[in-house]
């Protein structure tokens, strides 16, 4: 099984987008996958309902177990999947999920959203027994 998933928010928006047609977020999901599919890259494509970035689309994520998880907005349909993958590629080399900032692409630079901690992490244990 792949260890990094890329979460492409499939109910992302742009504002000429047609009422009839697919949203933005779908059509990017459906270019990523097929491009991963392409590129043979060892990731899962996981399309999601929404994340809560509607001012910001087109959003996905990177996470992975016991990895930090990143949320990034901003991604162009047209162009964004190969971006993306090349940022999955990246993120599974790194350890903690960090990518090195001088090794980021322009688009994680400028589309972060949020970092969220991995579930289980260093310092937990040590905010837990601080605080009793």
């Amino acid at each position: 099984m792949p260890s990094t998933t890329i979460l492409v928010c499939t109910t992302c928006r742009h504002a000429d987008d047609p009422a009839d047609g697919p949203r933005a977020g779908a059509r990017l999901f459906d270019r990523v996958k097929a491009l991963a599919e392409e590129r043979g890259c060892d990731v899962t494509v996981a399309g999601v309902e929404c994340l809560s970035v509607c001012k910001r689309p087109c959003t996905v994520g990177l996470s992975a177990a016991g990895k930090w998880t990143y949320v990034y907005g901003d991604f162009p349909v047209e162009t964004g999947a190969a971006t993306i993958l090349d940022a999955a590629v990246l993120y599974g080399e790194a350890g903690d999920g960090l990518i090195p900032w001088r090794q980021r692409p322009d688009a994680l630079k400028k589309g972060v959203v949020a970092r969220i901690p991995p579930l289980v992490f260093p310092f937990a244990t040590a905010h837990k027994e601080a605080a009793e």
